[in-house]
């Protein structure tokens, strides 16, 4: 059958060529592709942001029709139904096997006792309507009651309990997201299954080389939330950092006639880094996926290394108190824990 799709999208007809995306193999002897859709749709006064008319589960059946193969979400998005919608459509048509399609999905906070996590992921897997997730994550190392008052639950007792879906079959592989290198370092030593994954925030602003170093020195692949850092907009604002138009990403992009954009998403792929973006906007989700069909050289990569700040647009400093908060201190609160 051709690889030529033709998606319908209101009302305009355009022609998409479905794209192959490079798999990396996992510690657990999984492969998983080096690329995933973001699922998150942000959040607003009212809280998440939730899909309305089934929009996210047409994205995502455009996405799999273009070649994406890697669904990102979790609990806490109140996407995974959706999701689950469209790969049952997709399987029911016979575009893609159960296999062929990698989902990874996450432990909200408020499930950190042991026994919590598989009354967790079986929500997830009902919601989803899939017998197993290939990728189940620890959102956060931060335990909260259900009132987020915090709880005393040792993240070590939540990953036994993620090491028990493994051992289930209910998640083919585990792993942590949120966590620092000193977090991850002891789930490695006194756990009994090793992480396959940890995600974590990576774009221009904060290029994690340290943890991203240790974390393939253990033979742990990085997935890269927020990858485009300040090229878009956060919040209705634009934070400090190189935009769309930078000379510098600019000059590397019409080398190799790519868009800006599509030269952040390579720097993370060259680094060894899946990353997540996210769109509903059809040209987008096109655009995201066509980065394997050139690479940047080591200097290239540099020029986007020093862009970093170490500026994170995740930073739930109203958790910092937590003894398992992952990240710096601040004076100033900042919001959105969900990513």
């Amino acid at each position: 059958m051709s690889c030529l799709k033709y998606l319908l999208l209101a009302g305009l007809l355009y022609m998409a060529e479905c794209s192959e995306v490079p798999t990396i193999l996992l510690n657990n002897g999984e492969r998983m592709p080096a690329l995933a859709l973001g699922t998150y749709l942000g959040f607003d006064k009212n809280g998440i942001v939730k899909s309305e008319n089934k929009l996210l589960r047409d994205v995502v059946c455009q996405a799999i029709d273009i070649g994406y193969r890697h669904i990102d979400t979790a609990s806490i998005y109140s996407t995974e139904r959706e999701i689950g919608e469209a790969i049952n459509m997709k399987i029911k048509q016979g575009v893609v096997k159960r296999e062929d399609v990698f989902i990874t999905t996450k432990l909200w906070n408020t499930r950190h006792k042991r026994e919590q996590v598989a009354e967790a992921l079986r929500e997830s897997l009902k919601q989803l309507n899939l017998d197993y997730v290939d990728l189940y994550l620890m959102h956060w190392p931060i335990g909260i009651n259900d009132d987020y008052t915090y709880s005393d639950v040792d993240f070590m007792e939540t990953w036994q309990g993620m090491e028990d879906m493994q051992k289930l079959g209910l998640a083919k592989a585990i792993g942590v997201s949120n966590f620092n290198k000193e977090q991850l370092e002891r789930v490695i030593r006194e756990g009994s299954i090793r992480p396959a994954v940890i995600q974590i925030e990576v774009h221009p602003q904060i290029i994690q080389s340290d943890l991203i170093s240790f974390a393939k020195s253990e033979g742990i692949v990085v997935m890269g939330y927020s990858p485009f850092g300040s090229l878009v907009s956060r919040y209705g604002m634009f934070f400090a950092g190189p935009r769309i138009t930078d000379p510098k990403l600019v000059a590397i992009a019409r080398k190799y006639g790519k868009t800006t954009p599509q030269v952040v998403l390579r720097w993370s792929v060259d680094r060894s880094v899946v990353p997540i973006p996210k769109s509903v906007n059809p040209n987008r989700l096109q655009e995201n996926i066509n980065i394997f069909d050139f690479s940047l050289t080591k200097e290239e990569i540099n020029v986007i290394n020093s862009y970093n700040s170490n500026t994170r647009y995740t930073l739930p400093s109203f958790w910092q108190n937590h003894p398992y908060y992952p990240f710096e201190k601040v004076d100033h609160p900042l919001a959105n824990p969900f990513v």
